[in-house]
C-alpha cells in the first residue's frame, strides 16, 4: 500500500473510531496531521488531491477548510435537494 492509500485509509478508519466526545462520525483534522500521515513537512494541492480521491473511493470525502480538513461520509450528500435547471430565476 502506498502513502497515499495507507493515509486514506487511516482517515476512512478514523470515522468509525469513537473520540472527541463523539463514538464516531464526522471529524476535522488539521493540516499538520495530514502533512505526518503523509510523512512529509509541506502538503500541497497535488497531494490533497491524491487523498481525496483515495478516501472518495472509501466512501468519505476529504473538504479542505483552509486551515484544516474535515472528513464526512459521501452518504451525507445523498439526501441534499437538487438544483433544477430553472433555480435561481424569479417568476415574472
Amino acid at each position: 500500500m502506498d502513502t497515499i492509500d495507507a493515509t486514506a485509509q487511516t482517515l476512512a478508519n478514523l470515522y468509525t473510531q469513537d473520540f472527541g466526545g463523539k463514538r464516531n462520525g464526522r471529524y476535522r483534522c488539521p493540516r499538520r496531521y495530514l502533512a505526518d500521515l503523509l510523512g512529509r513537512r509541506r502538503i500541497y494541492p497535488d497531494d490533497i488531491t491524491a487523498v481525496s480521491r483515495a478516501l472518495l473511493e472509501k466512501g468519505y470525502v476529504l473538504i479542505d477548510m483552509e486551515t484544516f480538513f474535515v472528513v464526512m461520509s459521501a452518504n451525507a450528500f445523498v439526501n441534499y435537494r437538487r438544483v433544477a435547471k430553472d433555480a435561481g430565476k424569479k417568476a415574472g
